[in-house]
């Protein structure tokens, strides 16, 4: 049973290296790049990997080095958008929503994630003894939980 699932573990891996390429910045798009490099002037430690038709780009911006996941379509469209976020930056109703479904658990590793014109926060909350992933939609309700 133990080779069984090391043997799916390394297909597993290796699948995953076989459909993401990491690619230099010159291989990139005229159309992607420029919309990139507008929409996110400050960006370092730039990143850049195919994903099947999409490029996704992983960088940092900020004093702190807040960490970025953007996915272009082939013809420069922005599809997602995953960037951490603070805290402080939480809307009203999702910080009410995890201080009322929460209490007294702490937060961490907050990303905010804009697709489709939909904004979602998926965040790690964590006490002395359980841990769970939540996403919650900009209004505060909880779309999906699970123990970690």
């Amino acid at each position: 049973m133990k080779n069984l699932i090391l043997t799916i573990s390394i297909l597993g891996l290796s699948f995953n290296q076989i459909s993401a390429q990491h690619i230099h910045q010159s291989e990139v798009p005229s159309v992607i790049l420029n919309h990139f490099q507008k929409t996110f002037s400050k960006a370092s430690d730039i990143e850049w990997e195919i994903k099947g038709d999409l490029y996704e780009v992983e960088f940092e911006t900020g004093f702190l080095g807040d960490d970025h996941k953007v996915l272009y379509s082939r013809d420069g469209k922005m599809v997602r958008h995953e960037e951490e976020i603070s805290k402080n930056s939480l809307p009203k109703p999702v910080s009410s929503s995890i201080k009322k479904s929460f209490n007294g658990y702490r937060t961490d590793d907050i990303k905010k994630i804009t697709e489709g014109g939909k904004v979602i926060y998926n965040i790690e909350l964590k006490n002395y003894s359980q841990e769970w992933k939540v996403i919650f939609d900009a209004q505060g309700k909880i779309l999906q939980k699970r123990e970690d």
